[in-house]
């Protein structure tokens, strides 16, 4: 199994902390004036999907790499207990349990291409596309003379995600949503 030392970790690398796979967010290597240099990392439980945790290591340590697998699915449906994906390159599908696709479950919609993590063989994480586009389903009306610089609203989507709009937003209108960091970006084109 390959490993890794501290001086080389970088954000995004997957590695088995504590017997665990997990996924670096951040990366600070630190040279005290007096003492061994060490490197301090920020990394998120792709099993137990606690995030924001922190570890040191020293400069000599080295650490695992985690066994995972990205594979690129089409989200095709859900139903009471799953999501259904689909590998377009061989159309063979794929069951997920809610559990594992958890907080996710509101950013994705039929058709979204997600990357799915897989440890063991056994799907543990789910990302959503970097863009979705969806429609409002609740919305407080918009008013004549609402501009784009103005306020904005909370919306629900068809997915029962709420986010911040702007107040031209009406019931019914398709937008283009960052499930990055969970924002409105505009209005859908048709062409999307």
């Amino acid at each position: 199994m390959a490993t890794y030392s501290a001086n080389q970790f970088k954000p995004g690398m997957k590695l088995l902390i504590d017997n665990d796979p997990c996924s670096l967010v951040s990366v600070e290597f630190v040279k005290p004036g007096k003492g061994q240099a060490f490197t301090r990392v920020k990394y998120k439980n792709l099993i137990s999907k606690k995030a924001g945790l922190e570890k040191t290591f020293k400069a000599s340590e080295s650490v695992e790499k985690a066994d995972v697998v990205e594979t690129e699915l089409t989200f095709l449906y859900r139903d009471d207990e799953s999501f259904h994906f689909m590998d377009q390159a061989t159309y063979e599908q794929t069951t997920i349990d809610k559990s594992v696709v958890a907080e996710n479950a509101q950013w994705i919609v039929e058709q979204d291409v997600c990357t799915v993590i897989t440890w063991n063989n056994k799907p543990i994480s789910i990302q959503p596309a970097n863009f979705s586009i969806m429609e409002v389903v609740e919305c407080d009306p918009g008013l004549k003379g609402n501009t784009v610089s103005g306020g904005t609203k909370p919306a629900t989507l068809e997915t029962g995600a709420t986010i911040r709009v702007p107040l031209f937003i009406n019931i019914g209108d398709k937008l283009k949503i960052d499930n990055r960091n969970k924002e409105y970006v505009s209005r859908a084109k048709e062409d999307e």
